[in-house]
């Protein structure tokens, strides 16, 4: 009888939206860890260097509205990226308040040996482009209305 329940137990886990993206989480960061450990970077860095690849030279407000991270969370990050020789953190000569975030030689020559994972990951997932562009797209959206929701829930 234990068997039964634990099985029923574990159909009812596997219904739950949560659970999915948080197993897929994991499973995504299994593949991710071996590519990004021969670069030396976590998850979390590997998406600063590729919002930076894409557009050198951002304020940390930006990253962090980019990436949904708050500046107590990217900042630690982004030291850490400089202590490795990734990324340069100055002040913006217009706006003194504002640490601006740009890329150094050897953060831009990494752009090349990362060229590899977008790759690797496309043929882990066993999915098309298409496909793929359709998941990312849904989970834009349930990720934009889970946020308007908790938004909106704590206005009132």
């Amino acid at each position: 009888m234990a068997d039964q329940t634990d099985s029923s137990d574990d159909i009812v886990l596997n219904d739950f939206l949560c659970f999915g993206l948080y197993a897929g989480n994991h499973a995504m960061n299994r593949v991710y860890q071996p590519l990004l450990k021969a670069l030396g970077l976590t998850y979390p860095q590997y998406l600063v260097m590729v919002m930076l690849w894409a557009h050198d030279d951002q304020s940390v407000g930006e990253l962090g509205r980019k990436l949904y991270l708050e500046s107590n969370t990217l900042t630690p990050m982004l030291k850490r990226l400089e202590a490795l020789g990734y990324v340069s953190r100055g002040r913006d000569p217009q706006d003194e308040r504002q640490v601006r975030i740009r890329l150094t030689k050897q953060g831009k020559a990494m752009q090349t040996e990362a060229a590899c994972i977008p790759p690797e990951i496309i043929e882990a997932t066993g999915m098309s482009i298409e496909e793929l562009k359709g998941l990312v797209t849904k989970i834009d959206s349930l990720r934009s209305n889970l946020s308007d929701w908790a938004q909106e829930r704590s206005a009132s």
